[in-house]
């Protein structure tokens, strides 16, 4: 048998562990406290990308070993953000040319993030201890957010000098409005999980690590159990109505459901409804 692309993932830095139809994309640098150094942002694109191609897979959490979810970028492993001030052979470069190198740097750490909120399936995260500026920028790409209760959220890029660039500007407005965006950015303030369910950061909270990440792979699970064209089908509707005015929504879902409807798993939702049993669904 050939091996899935899951199988033959390999990272020093996340994992990837799949029961049944639900994928856990594991942060696994616990003795940095999951700080994000080069390999993370080079290789979260190709963990969604292999998760993604399994056919098997129907939901996806994201959670973290050790103490703590990230405590955002490694700043001394990526000190370099702000590109080469030379060339090879020693001759300065320009202003321009740096920039444009930074830049260049930036839009790849933005991208490395963004494979998370484009993968097709649901992402729920599942978040403990210290959630801190990239930890944040990750969190928002995801679907659905849970956390322990001793979960402490900051979007801390002020405090150390930077504008947060690789999505938490851009995403929180959607999630917890542009008031509590800009006390949080602004200030670079710590919150804790009460206060993130409070602002609709999270969905719930609970107790402990263990507890979040069964809450969420149960969360998982059940969105695994249904149609996957429908849920898949449901989180690309969602994903194209944003910025869309109503009838645009309604104008494009109109047209996934007229390619869509008629499925496997339509037929077999009817016939367990008749038979008063569980559908059986296989995304066909």
């Amino acid at each position: 048998m050939t091996p899935s692309t899951v199988d033959t993932f390999a990272s020093e830095v996340l994992a990837i562990e799949v029961d049944g139809h639900v994928a856990t994309l594991w942060l696994d640098r616990p003795e940095k406290r999951n700080a994000m150094g080069p390999a993370f942002w080079s290789d979260l694109p190709l963990a969604m990308a292999a998760i993604g191609s399994e056919p098997e897979i129907r939901a996806v959490v994201v959670a973290a070993r050790g103490p703590h979810f990230s405590v955002g970028l490694d700043l001394v492993a990526m000190s370099g953000l702000t590109g080469p001030t030379a060339t090879g052979n020693g001759a300065p470069l320009s202003m321009a040319a740096r920039a444009r190198s930074a830049r260049a740097e930036i839009l790849r750490l933005q991208a490395s993030v963004s494979s998370v909120a484009e993968c097709g399936l649901p992402v729920i995260a599942a978040i403990h201890g210290y959630c801190i500026g990239g930890g944040v920028d990750l969190v928002a790409a995801c679907d659905i957010r849970l956390a322990s209760a001793d979960a402490i959220f900051s979007v801390r890029e002020t405090k150390v000098a930077i504008v947060a660039d690789v999505g938490s500007l851009q995403r929180l407005p959607h999630i917890i409005g542009k008031g509590h965006l800009a006390e949080l950015a602004y200030t670079g303030k710590d919150i804790t999980a009460a206060r993130a369910e409070q602002i609709g950061l999270v969905n719930q909270v609970s107790t402990d690590a263990d507890a979040v990440l069964a809450d969420a792979r149960a969360m998982a699970a059940e969105i695994a159990a249904n149609s996957p064209l429908a849920v898949q089908g449901t989180k690309a509707v969602l994903g194209a109505g944003e910025g869309r005015s109503v009838a645009a929504g309604l104008d494009y879902v109109a047209t996934w459901n007229a390619g869509f409807l008629a499925s496997d798993d339509l037929l077999e939702a009817m016939t367990a409804f008749i038979e008063k049993r569980p559908g059986v669904f296989t995304g066909r």
